[in-house]
């Protein structure tokens, strides 16, 4: 080990006092700092995905620019005989040297680290997933680095070293491409993609430690390893004694041994979910549900087993999640993974539950052909069943699979009950909605309108949904509300704050009459839009010249979970379009904020102008956070119902609902919570979307970037500039110690 560590320090000291090293890892730094930010503050999202998506081709060119020296250099100045003179054994140098550069690569992904800092400091971005992409930096860079030890280590050219570790470097990356899978026959492709960095980079990349990538790492740059060993080892074997074809065939079974691992080991289960919101976990809700199952449920996975590349890694999600679904229902869940292409019977069970083959384009002979293959699901309980004919997604998967087994083996259905008239939306509606909650509740439209509409019963409604009413509700209908709401009924308020109009750019004000119901709960709202200067969509000014112009727009706030609240758990973003600031009285009980601005948001007064290309000026003390939504959970001896009041009902518009899938999530959250059935809620909520990156001011953003832009390839010059001037310095110190 002492061996080791000496050879590891003087390669990773050799590195650190050449210029060369300070030039590749500014270059590296710079490129990839420069497209991070560029995408970063473009699409306003906290994530470090730009820089991670980018590191294996960044790598595949830095890795080997940084190892090519590292044998080829001891080849060719003749010291690698000096170096075996030493009392170290060949096994000792090729992981000294690897450790050495490794430590180098590290040292220059580190210069990546105040950037993360700064995202995690200046937003909601998860700690777990930054941390798990760079631990896949450090096995990806592990890996690469051993490979361009190996193309070292058979040549005496660095140049020739370079260009070999690049290419091996890149045919890994681009064996994992579906251009390139696609011409090549399913299993084949299937089994290059399991060899491809590609795949297992971008795994752990979301925040899953899975065994098999790191196994995948790990064994890889074993072999590189290995092979370098073999071409050092060979310096000093006669090619024509039994020792030099013992290490050939040692080393090639070796290799051989890898791959086969690498293939069988889709089988192998185990891994670390580091996101902050277990994300890839299964949910309590999901762990309850099944445990409480009291009798057999089916789910029948039927998969071809030469489907598309791109397909087979998204099938072993779909695999992990029926096996940990199956271990959490104490042998209730009979998981069932069946080929269909294989037996004529297990295809016609396919058919009668409506699962059928599906076409996909493979080419051939350079041209495309179609093939047809098996890729669905069905749940079986009983006599029903629910059948999903092609798994097109799988990050909402463990909540169709949750919300299917729950409706199956439950009876009651709690009634949600959509007021009519008055402008406002009935579900149908509402994009989405009917798909999220009809299998759990039964969804109705409800008239009050009048004096011969009939009482709102509690029997058959137990949530009550105003989304959006612009009209005024009569007399008659705003009692029939209060008396549901007295007598312990829930209600939903999706406040419509202002009514376009057509002819002008001036709003007019939506009076509904509902305000007063609000009210005597402590909740007032309040006149006006509120505008975010800091977090708020963005929308097309139109054509300017050449260019479509894009700008923010203020009074389409994107509002930030106000608290822990279970509605709003696991949620990241709420998209509004006009909408009204909710204030909460001081004497108002069990009031919770679900949703709020940042703290750079005003009110913009109703008979202000709406157009998006206007200037917005406001006040230094017209800014601060602004309340959107809040929940109101009765104290004890209360007997009104629970309410949630939303300042805008405009988010459940398909527009809103397609640039912010969040929106249809805390909707249904909502009604589930006003309906105490809160059991989907941990699972519906499991966002994967990244959060946005809101700064307090344009000065927090600016040192973000700069810093980082400038700042650290700055002092990486610092460094080596000292470094390398002190070198000789340093060298005659050391020859003085000598001497003396």
């Amino acid at each position: 080990m002492h061996g080791i560590l000496t050879v590891a320090r003087r390669e990773l000291r050799g590195y650190l006092d050449q210029s060369t090293a300070y030039v590749l890892i500014v270059a590296f730094l710079a490129i990839s700092l420069f497209l991070a930010f560029r995408t970063m503050y473009a699409m306003q999202v906290a994530s470090l995905r730009p820089i991670f998506d980018l590191l294996p081709i960044l790598f595949a060119v830095f890795i080997p620019a940084a190892t090519m020296r590292s044998l080829a250099e001891e080849r060719r100045g003749k010291t690698l005989d000096w170096l075996m003179a030493q009392p170290i054994t060949e096994s000792q140098l090729v992981i000294g040297k690897f450790l050495g550069v490794w430590a180098f690569v590290l040292l220059a992904l580190a210069g990546t680290a105040p950037t993360a800092f700064g995202i995690l400091w200046v937003s909601e971005a998860d700690p777990g997933i930054v941390l798990a992409q760079y631990i896949g930096a450090s096995l990806l860079a592990g890996q690469l680095t051993a490979l361009g030890v190996w193309a070292s280590s058979i040549t005496r050219n660095q140049i020739t070293a370079f260009i070999v570790g690049s290419a091996a470097a890149f045919f890994l990356f681009l064996i994992g491409l579906p251009i390139v899978q696609i011409g090549l026959p399913p299993y084949v492709a299937g089994g290059i993609a399991q060899l491809s960095v590609l795949s297992h980079f971008e795994n752990v990349a979301r925040g899953v430690i899975d065994l098999r990538d790191v196994l995948y790492f790990v064994s890889m740059a074993g072999v590189f390893l290995s092979l370098a060993l073999m071409a050092v080892r060979s310096e000093r074997l006669s090619r024509v004694r039994p020792e030099f074809g013992r290490l050939r065939i040692g080393s090639a079974v070796i290799v051989g041994l890898v791959i086969v691992l690498n293939l069988v080991s889709a089988r192998v289960r185990g891994r670390l979910d580091l996101t902050s919101e277990n994300l890839y976990t299964l949910s309590s809700g999901t762990r309850d549900l099944l445990g409480d199952l009291d009798d057999i449920v089916q789910v029948k996975l039927f998969a071809s087993s030469e489907l598309p590349p791109e397909v087979q890694l998204q099938l072993r999600d779909v695999r992990d999640l029926l096996a940990d679904m199956k271990r959490a229902s104490n042998g209730n869940l009979l998981v069932s993974d069946l080929d269909p292409e294989r037996d004529e019977d297990i295809a016609s069970e396919a058919a009668q539950l409506g699962v059928f083959p599906v076409e996909f384009n493979v080419l051939r002979d350079d041209n495309f052909e179609v093939r047809q293959g098996y890729y669905g699901l069905a749940v079986v309980y009983a006599d029903e069943n629910e059948v999903m004919p092609i798994i097109q997604r799988t990050d909402d998967l463990e909540f169709r699979l949750a919300s299917h087994i729950y409706r199956m083996t439950t009876a009651e259905r709690a009634g949600v009950g959509f007021v009519s008239g008055y402008g406002a939306k009935t579900s149908t509606q509402i994009p989405g909605l009917p798909e999220s909650l009809a299998d759990r509740y039964n969804l109705r439209n409800v008239d009050i309108a009048g004096d011969s509409a009939a009482a709102i019963s509690s029997d058959s409604t137990e949530v009550l949904v105003l989304a959006g009413a612009t009209q005024p509700l009569d007399r008659a209908a705003l009692i029939r509300v209060r008396d549901f709401i007295e007598a312990g009924g829930a209600t939903l308020m999706l406040m419509e704050p202002i009514v376009l109009n057509p002819q002008s750019p001036m709003p007019m004000p939506a009076m509904s009459g509902l305000s007063p119901l609000v009210e005597e709960r402590g909740i007032t709202i309040e006149p006006g839009l509120v505008a975010d200067m800091a977090s708020s969509e963005r929308v097309s000014l139109g054509q300017r010249g050449l260019f479509s112009v894009i700008s923010p727009y203020p009074l389409w706030p994107i509002a930030l979970p106000a608290g822990d609240h279970p509605i709003t758990n696991g949620l990241n973003a709420l998209t509004l379009g006009w909408a009204s600031a909710i204030t909460v009285g001081v004497e108002a009980a069990g009031v919770s904020p679900l949703w709020q601005t940042t703290e750079s948001a005003a009110i913009s007064p109703l008979n202000a102008p709406i157009m998006p290309d206007q200037d917005w000026i406001f006040e230094p003390d017209e800014l601060g956070v602004r309340a959107v939504a809040v929940a109101v959970l009765p104290e004890e001896g209360d007997d009104r119902g629970r309410m949630i009041v939303v300042g805008d009902a405009s988010f459940t518009e398909p527009n809103y609902m397609q640039s912010n899938p969040g929106n249809l999530l805390f909707l249904a959250n909502a009604i589930d919570w006003l309906a105490q059935d809160e059991a989907l809620i941990s699972i519906r909520s499991k966002n994967r979307t990244p959060p946005s990156l809101v700064f307090e001011s344009d000065s927090v953003r600016n040192v973000l970037k700069w810093g980082n832009l400038v700042g650290v390839p700055l002092l990486f010059v610092l460094i080596g500039a000292a470094r390398v001037t002190g070198r000789r310095r340093r060298a005659e110190l050391r020859w003085g110690e000598v001497v003396s």
